[in-house]
This record gives C-alpha cells, structure tokens and sequence, in this order.
C-alpha cells in the first residue's frame, strides 16, 4: 500500500522482518591462509537500462533495509526541494557522512551561517570525528564530543537551513510529522519507486526510511540521470565535483568518485554501500552483520565484475583490506565472488 506524502514517516509501520532474508558469502576472512569468518549479505547491480542485471545479484536484494546514510543523496535533493539555494561543496556536504576534517567543520558553519544560526542549532549528538587521524588529532588538541563533529552535521545544517528559508519551525526539524521531513519522505518514496518499508530514527536523530536494495540501486540512478539542474541532478553534479565533503581525505567514497569519472558514491553504517555510474548503471549492497571492513573489498570485486575502468590503483585501493599479525600483514578480508 502505498503511504501519501501527508502522512507522517512515524505512521509507517517499522515492525522487523519475522526472517532473516536469504544471503551469500560475500567476503572471507583470510588469516595466514586459513578463511577463519565470512561476512554473509546480500548484493544487486542494475543494467544501464535500470533492469535488474541477474548475473550480478547474490543473496535476496529484494527485502526492506535501512540504507542509513546511503539515504543523504535523496535527503538532499528533498532540501532542494523545499527551495534552499544551495551548490557546490556546501551542497556536497549536504549529503555527507564527512570526516570532520578542518574544511568539512568550516563549510557546516557556512551554511548555518547564511541562515543566521550558529552550531548550538544543531541537534546532532556530540561525537568525535568519525576519522580515526582526525578523531586522534582533536583529543590530543585537547578537544572533547561535540554536534558538530558529528559526520551528519552538514546535512543538520541543511535542514536547519531549508527550515529558516521556509520560514518553518527549526527546533522540531528532527520531527517526522514536520514538513521537511515529509518532503524527504515523498521524495525518497519518488526516487526508490515505492512507499517506505519502515520507519525509524538513524544515529543521528534523523528520521531514517527504508527500501530494498533494489530500490536504492534505483534512487542512485534516478539521482545521477536526472534532468541537469533538477534538485536530483543537482545533488549529484556536487557530490562528483566535491568527493572529499561527502567523505574525507582518507575514504573509500572519496577515491571511488575521484578515480571513477562520473560515479556517485555513498556508504551507509551498518555496511551499506551504493553506487551509480554515469551509463545507468548502478549497485548496492548491504554486509549483514554490518562488518565495514568487507564494503572494500565486495565493493572493488563488484565494480570489476562489471567491467568499470578506474584510475590508476583505485580499485586495488578500495579493495586493500589486511590482516596483521605481529604487525605485519599475514591475510585479508577478500571478496568471495
């Protein structure tokens, strides 16, 4: 049944699934040649056409997820929706899992900024930079958890934005029932071709919606073919021409969308991963027991399997997952397809 755009994402049913859906092996871990564990999930790749590419699909793409962050792409194109002039890194940023890195903290203060607000908006909780250098770096400065350290904060401050542009309530943002949330929700519901599946709250505090893989496959896509200057396409065009504010320096969503002209890119926690490529074509799959360590190396083997040509040693780059004993490396989490 599909939910109107009017009825609040809260009123979703968010009920978990009865079974565990079918998956496969889709990476081993490998330890002085010994497989000693094996990260199960489930994976799907769309043809240029947008069908289903059958070859490439292992494991059930076909029951609801929560992509977590793989959503920002469709939050963001929602916040352009409402009106927000937005582009460029900021808008980048927009849709962003960044690391906190100096020019990451700076562009969340800009756009809150142009809206008149400051970081005591943000209704992210306080954390530590999600990079491990960056993370290392603020403690050893002295510095302690805060909102904007967050790795949602950039989209927190979009929302925050759109609201003020609105002239909309900023302090219950967060709400599903508020109308920006119920843009996101007709959005994401437009972009995935179906109704959400479930509702929920993501680490951020967000209102979080789901799909199956084969919907977010399908939202990519839309997203990269849109129409130039729609908020879709828009989205897009800066997530590709600003890789490092949706990411960082150091991530695997940076390199991808630097080393793949024309990709776009987004990883969700819990070991989701999404990608469209310029052709039409696109995938997404989810590891299971949320083991990010294996999204490199099922990404990299996956990307391969299609054919896709990168720079230099980007896939090998992706894909690098060692094992170390002693500290020197004795296996690698590997792919299994």
């Amino acid at each position: 049944m599909t939910t109107p755009a009017s009825v609040p994402a809260s009123a979703i049913p968010g009920a978990a699934r009865p079974e565990a859906p079918d998956s496969a092996v889709l990476a081993e871990v490998v330890r002085s040649g010994f497989v000693e564990g094996r990260h199960r999930g489930s994976l799907v790749v769309l043809a240029a056409d947008g069908s289903v590419d059958t070859a490439l699909v292992l494991g059930d793409p076909t029951p609801p997820v929560f992509p977590r962050s793989s959503n920002k792409p469709m939050q963001a194109a929602a916040i352009l929706r409402t009106g927000l002039d937005l582009d460029g890194e900021l808008l980048a940023l927009a849709a962003a899992s960044h690391s906190a890195e100096t020019f990451h903290l700076d562009a969340v203060r800009k756009i809150l900024a142009g809206a008149g607000l400051t970081t005591a908006a943000l209704q992210t909780p306080p954390s530590l930079p999600l990079d491990e250098a960056e993370s290392e770096a603020w403690i050893r400065s002295g510095g302690h958890p805060e909102p904007i350290l967050m790795d949602c904060s950039g989209k927190h401050a979009a929302m925050l934005a759109a609201c003020v542009a609105r002239g909309w309530d900023t302090g219950g943002y967060l709400d599903p029932g508020h109308p920006l949330q119920q843009q996101v929700l007709s959005t994401f519901e437009q972009l995935t071709g179906g109704p959400a599946a479930a509702a929920g709250t993501d680490g951020c505090g967000a209102p979080l919606l789901a799909t199956s893989l084969v919907g977010l496959a399908r939202a990519f896509r839309a997203v990269v073919l849109a129409e130039p200057g729609t908020p879709e396409r828009r989205v897009a065009d800066a997530m590709r021409a600003h890789p490092e504010y949706v990411a960082g320096t150091r991530r695997i969503d940076t390199w991808l969308m630097r080393g793949v002209p024309g990709a776009m890119a987004k990883m969700g926690a819990e070991a989701v991963q999404a990608v469209a490529l310029a052709d039409g074509r696109a995938l997404a799959f989810k590891i299971d027991d949320g083991g990010y360590r294996a999204v490199g190396p099922v990404l990299a083997a996956v990307l391969r399997r299609m054919g896709v040509s990168a720079d230099g040693d980007t896939l090998s780059r992706i894909g690098s997952a060692p094992l170390y004993g002693g500290g020197r490396p004795v296996g690698e989490v590997r792919a299994a397809f």
